[in-house]
């Protein structure tokens, strides 16, 4: 069976996959003003670590949604252990199954990228109510890479391409945005081990393949291979 990276992620339960991890979203929803009246959805949610926190700290309706059954499996243990009231749903980003207008939030963890990025930038400001936010996580392209090179990176990840700041911001203004920020995500090297919002968290599969191992490996050494030319930003994007 051919395996791909996302295939990866679901057999490992990878929750934070994304740059700075659940400690990097505590930061970016601190920033906000979330109540008990809003509304949030978590698209490609993956095992539900962020959706948990969500619904724990801020005690709001949260809905998440991944198009991985092996993830959305996960996270629906995670709430049912937690007791938590989730909404959890199996769809596509680029074809969300809510009505226009749903959410005041949408989070988006490294999934973008993975999607069809116009498509999905669409689809998020369709779903966003007046004065909605988007926070998105994503890879950006810091300088440019040869073409062997980035044939590499998007069979690999299974992108559909691999995109500047600029391209980004450009994408998000021609959806409709009004107000776009961008924050260049910088790791913090002094963390401490024992931190648990910066450690990985794992729901294993059972008898997990030996390609998928090998996936995780090629992952680890394309990061430090591309890591000077690739980097994350954090958009902030309201209607």
């Amino acid at each position: 069976m051919d395996y791909t990276y996302l295939d990866c992620l679901a057999s490992f339960g990878v929750g934070g996959a994304h740059p700075g991890g659940l400690k990097l979203t505590k930061g970016l929803l601190s920033r906000e003003y979330i109540d008990q009246e809003k509304s949030i959805l978590d698209v490609g949610c993956g095992t539900g670590q962020t959706s948990a926190y969500i619904a724990e700290k801020y005690r709001c309706s949260v809905t998440s949604l991944d198009c991985n059954t092996t993830m959305l499996l996960k996270a629906k243990q995670r709430f049912s252990s937690l007791q938590l009231p989730i909404n959890v749903v199996y769809g596509s980003a680029e074809n969300l199954p809510f009505i226009n207008e749903s959410f005041d939030f949408i989070l988006s963890e490294s999934v973008t990228s993975f999607t069809n990025v116009p498509l999905t930038i669409m689809e998020f400001k369709r779903v966003l109510k007046t004065k909605g936010v988007l926070l998105a996580i994503e890879m950006v392209l810091e300088d440019s890479l040869s073409k062997e090179d980035l044939i590499t990176m998007v069979e690999f990840y299974g992108v559909s391409q691999l995109l500047t700041q600029s391209e980004w911001y450009n994408l998000f203004h021609k959806a409709g945005f009004n107000e776009i920020t961008v924050e260049i995500f910088k790791s913090e090297f002094d963390e401490k081990e024992n931190d648990i919002d910066s450690a990985s968290d794992f729901l294993l599969s059972e008898n997990i393949d030996d390609q998928l191992l090998e996936i995780f490996e090629k992952h680890e050494h394309l990061s430090k291979k591309y890591g000077d030319r690739l980097s994350f930003c954090i958009f902030r994007c309201s209607v």
